[in-house]
């Protein structure tokens, strides 16, 4: 990484904002982020216990420009873990709670009829909804008909959303978390293979240990009310977005991703005989995109100045479980697609 012409500068102890239009070095950013994410990390858990691996993913994705969706039970703070997010970040926050009534100018937003009482004529004004925000929580994502989950699509590929022949470009940054419930199944709606695509990750919660959930129940269940500090802002994670896609990637790396990718593709040569057996499709090249932003985004979160082929099997997990469709074979043989992931990686 060398010196490049950015939008801003480090703050002097590490106090923002950042002035514009100066030189600065990314080897200093990348100390930044480092301390930041060290910071970030600690205001999040005066809220949330344990999930420290689930945490590093979400802010992996948010760095990566990409989405998550978070898939758990019931109770395991999903909601409450995103909102905290949000306020550390300062970002403007939404949550729509997705039901089967909703419809999609419930997210987009829609046009009313406003009357000028000064000259008493009329026009239509666009009044918007909760996607005009930084940080979207879609919670239950798959309770709502396809209709209303398509007008996402043009929010996350894009950053933009059309209402009434007219686009408007979302705030930047902006990512969207979903959150999904694994077990209940009645009056849901599965999510299609080309809106899963559109998620960078598909992050499980899983319960909490035992120690984990006596600490839970001694804050949820006492006064305890935690004051919450601003560790990044705005223009701090866009800057540092700007910082991943400059992070150098060597060939090695490149070709181990597109190697792995395309050996999940049962249609593929090279591909091994139990994705054959197991795997009615495999990963497209948005997963070794994904896999690779992923990987540079991990690496200098740990301080690395280039990605090595580790950061990629970390990141495996989450940017493949929803991509890998396996069919009657592997559900017969007991097969889930994470095994499938792990013999893939360890190969």
């Amino acid at each position: 990484m060398e010196k490049t012409k950015t939008q801003s500068k480090v703050p002097v102890n590490g106090e923002p904002p950042f002035s514009k239009g100066e030189s600065q070095n990314d080897v200093e950013l990348v100390k930044y982020l480092n301390q930041k994410f060290n910071e970030l990390k600690k205001e999040v858990a005066k809220v949330i216990v344990g999930q420290e691996a689930i945490i590093d993913q979400i802010i992996i994705a948010i760095l990566s420009r990409g989405h998550c969706l978070l898939v758990g039970v019931p109770g395991l703070a999903k909601t409450l873990l995103v909102k905290t997010l949000a306020d550390v970040l300062e970002l403007k926050f939404s949550r729509i709670q997705f039901t089967p009534d909703l419809m999609p100018s419930d997210i987009i937003g829609t046009e009313i009829i406003e009357e000028d009482l000064s000259t008493g004529s009329k026009a239509f004004k666009f009044v918007r909804g909760p996607v005009f925000a930084n940080m979207i929580l879609a919670d239950e994502v798959n309770r709502t008909p396809p209709k209303t989950q398509s007008a996402l699509l043009e929010a996350m590929q894009e950053h933009k959303v059309t209402a009434a022949g007219t686009t408007y470009t979302l705030d930047e940054p902006f990512f969207v978390l979903a959150t999904q419930n694994p077990i209940e199944h009645e009056g849901t709606y599965p999510l299609p293979e080309a809106q899963l695509d559109r998620f960078m990750f598909n992050v499980w919660l899983d319960y909490p240990s035992a120690s984990e959930e006596m600490d839970i129940i001694k804050y949820t269940t006492s006064m305890y009310t935690p004051q919450l500090n601003i560790t990044l802002k705005k223009e701090e994670i866009i800057l540092l977005q700007d910082l991943v896609r400059r992070v150098p990637v060597a060939d090695n790396v490149i070709d181990y991703t597109v190697s792995t990718v395309n050996k999940t593709r049962p249609a593929n040569p090279n591909a091994p005989k139990y994705i054959k057996d197991w795997l009615s499709w495999g990963a497209g090249p948005r997963a070794s995109q994904y896999l690779i932003l992923g990987a540079k985004t991990n690496a200098i979160l740990s301080g690395r100045y280039s990605p090595e082929i580790d950061d990629i099997k970390k990141v495996s997990k989450p940017v493949l479980r929803h991509r890998l469709l396996t069919n009657f074979n592997a559900e017969a043989d007991g097969i889930k697609t994470i095994d499938i992931i792990e013999k893939l990686i360890n190969e």
